[in-house]
């Protein structure tokens, strides 16, 4: 029960690793506030939570829409851990993406952010503590064929990672981002096996990941075993294959 007497929010929070993150705080102690669009799957996260003995609570937001964000982060009230997991992906040459997809990946992977940072992260400064944790990913660094806008939206809040971290490092606000590689999510359970096969293939271990095993990374720099951790991109990928 670590994080007993926080307040945590995480975005995205219905399915894949916002879930597996927001259960993972809850069972260290945290209250969580669960973000999502669906509130079916919203209240079925929170009543997973709370049979597990735990305390949450659901929010329902459409982070493409400045009001809607700024709504969450007054609904959430005092958060002591931010969690901005939730995101958008949309695999398509630059010549095939439209003006309003490019507007939705950075709504959603970037401006999102960086208003619930601009709202929540003062108070946490005025209270002396608190962590945020950005999900970003490998692809963020690494060239990837057809990921032109979601690659760019993540480096950008790669790079507010770093620059929020040196804002608030000495007003007891740590700042950190996670970049999963190839991770199971409802998506890759439709996908085909032999293409998962493949993806799973260019990771050294050989295999996806389980959302858990991000969530274990992102609990940890949200809690304060990372206490001197500050303006780090954590790469949570499987290991890199080498020349050879």
């Amino acid at each position: 029960m670590e994080l007993s007497g926080l307040t945590a929010l995480v975005t995205g929070a219905t399915a894949g690793i916002g879930r597996a993150v927001a259960v993972q705080l809850a069972h260290e102690g945290a209250e969580v506030v669960v973000h999502g669009r669906d509130a079916r799957r919203g209240k079925e996260v929170v009543a997973a939570i709370e049979a597990d003995g735990g305390s949450a609570r659901f929010v329902q937001a459409d982070l493409a829409d400045t009001g809607d964000v700024l709504r969450l982060a007054e609904e959430a009230g005092e958060v002591d851990i931010l969690i901005n997991n939730a995101g958008v992906y949309k695999f398509l040459p630059t010549s095939e993406m439209t003006d309003e997809l490019f507007d939705l990946h950075m709504d959603l992977n970037t401006k999102a952010p960086y208003l619930l940072v601009r709202e929540l992260a003062p108070g946490m400064a005025q209270r002396g503590h608190g962590s945020i944790v950005n999900i970003s990913t490998l692809a963020a660094s690494v060239v990837t064929k057809g990921t032109g806008m979601y690659s760019a939206s993540k480096a950008a809040l790669e790079q507010l990672t770093e620059v929020w971290a040196t804002e608030y490092a000495r007003r007891g606000v740590r700042v950190n981002a996670v970049a999963p590689g190839p991770t199971r999510t409802p998506g890759t359970d439709d996908m085909d096996p032999t293409k998962l096969k493949t993806i799973a293939e260019t990771t050294a271990m050989g295999r996806v990941a389980e959302p858990k095993e991000v969530a274990e990374a992102v609990v940890f720099l949200a809690s304060e075993r990372a206490s001197y951790i500050t303006g780090v991109v954590l790469e949570v990928d499987g290991g890199h294959l080498g020349m050879g």
